[in-house]
């Protein structure tokens, strides 16, 4: 007999035969992918006989990443999501302090460490620790807690507040600087906003009004991230240019994908090649070029085909979710991961400029691993919740145009289903 206050947390009732745990197949999969390309790129020595994988250095202290990711996964997976939706705003809270701590002109260097001009991780000593991994779940969490049970967002003056709720995060990750991250949110907030109902020509009009003012806003840039778009442009018009300068990661990782053909190479050969061109972040940010070398395209098409999987997963748990709160954290967890796998496919293949992008499961790195796992816990615990019997359609509008007076017949019709029975 489980005790009353375990079953207050986690619920009674339980959905195990949901689409959720192809989201835990496909990330599995995708992390031992991972583990071995990490290997392949990281490692200047081939692996003993017989063996696919040597687990000693990045690639052993990834497996430790991994095997905390699903332990993570799990626990965020057990409460019920009405209790995780009571922590999104104290986690935004934390996240934004941590956020702020970084950029502070007299945290010592020690604790903050600058990397490739960002202060983007704490210093904890065995790890790094990177907020702004962290910021991108309580965005989610705290974005679909507001909209929940709102639709003064199909006005173009009810995006206001979710704008607000982007801009602190956003902002504040820009400071860093971390140009990458801060361009995750947008995709987040337009996926969620049409999700929870918003209407598409307000939303068009936002987009047109930030493609306007996006030349404005080069200046702000820092001189690194520009030179990363000039780099891209004069590599549009002549490949050749910046080879050797700007262009050196973006041509090198292109040449490595390149000689991996249609099925790749064998292990010895693809070590070889990756170990003398000196990719840089070749266990990082370029290691779709490492996977691409060994599997060729064959192999680029299978990492695409499981993350297809894991956002069929999100998209089916998504669908059968009647509870708003979690329709929206699952649909903004996908639009999260698939913008970063997207971008980070884009600055491999040279048609994005690379502004430092994870590939999520794949690449090196325990916080992007952690909050990767994380959030497929959470699409997990949703899932595994029954639906609501009686409960209305979720986000169900009427075509008159909001007001604050006015009840919706969605919601008239809840309430008079209520009083009727």
């Amino acid at each position: 007999m489980i005790p009353r206050p375990i079953q207050h947390l986690i619920g009674t009732r339980f959905n195990f035969a949901n689409a959720a745990w192809l989201c835990v197949l496909s990330a599995l999969a995708l992390s031992i992918i991972g583990l071995y390309a990490i290997d392949l790129g990281a490692s200047d020595r081939p692996p003993a006989p017989d063996t696919l994988i040597t687990f000693r250095g990045t690639v052993l202290r990834q497996a430790v990443f991994m095997a905390i990711g699903l332990l993570a996964a799990g626990l965020v997976a057990l409460p019920h999501s009405r209790f995780i939706r009571l922590l999104a705003w104290p986690l935004l809270a934390v996240v934004i302090a941590l956020l702020v701590f970084l950029i502070l002109p007299f945290v010592p260097a020690s604790i903050v460490t600058p990397r490739n001009g960002a202060r983007a991780w704490i210093n904890l000593g065995p790890i790094d620790f990177q907020p702004a991994e962290l910021a991108k779940i309580a965005y989610i969490l705290c974005l679909a807690d507001y909209l929940r049970l709102r639709e003064n967002h199909r006005t173009v003056l009810g995006l206001i507040p979710p704008a607000v709720i982007s801009a602190v995060p956003v902002g504040l990750i820009m400071l860093q600087p971390d140009l990458g991250t801060a361009m995750l949110f947008a995709p987040v907030a337009f996926a969620v906003l049409v999700a929870a109902g918003a209407r598409l020509k307000h939303l068009a009009l936002v987009v047109l009004i930030a493609i306007l003012a996006a030349p404005a806003a080069f200046p702000l840039l820092k001189p690194h991230q520009k030179a990363r778009i000039v780099g891209l442009v004069r590599m549009m018009h002549d490949p050749r240019q910046g080879a050797d300068d700007i262009n050196y990661q973006s041509q090198t990782a292109q040449r490595l994908a390149a000689a991996g053909g249609v099925s790749g190479m064998t292990d010895t050969q693809s070590r070889t090649l990756i170990r003398f061109n000196r990719l840089p972040e070749r266990h990082n940010d370029m290691i779709l070029a490492v996977i691409i070398n060994r599997f060729g395209l064959v192999g680029g098409l299978v990492v695409a085909a499981l993350y297809v999987v894991w956002f069929t997963g999100c998209y089916l748990s998504a669908a059968m979710c009647k509870d708003g709160f979690g329709r929206l954290v699952i649909i903004g967890i996908a639009a999260v991961t698939a913008a970063q796998a997207l971008v980070n496919a884009g600055m491999t293949l040279g048609v994005l400029p690379i502004i430092g992008v994870t590939l999520p499961f794949i690449s090196y790195g325990g916080s992007s691993m952690l909050a990767a796992w994380i959030m497929t816990g959470l699409v997990v615990g949703i899932a595994l919740r029954r639906d609501q019997r009686f409960a209305r359609e979720t986000f169900e509008f009427d075509e008159q145009p909001y007001s604050p007076g006015r009840v919706s017949t969605a919601h008239r019709g809840a309430v008079g289903g209520l009083k009727g029975g």
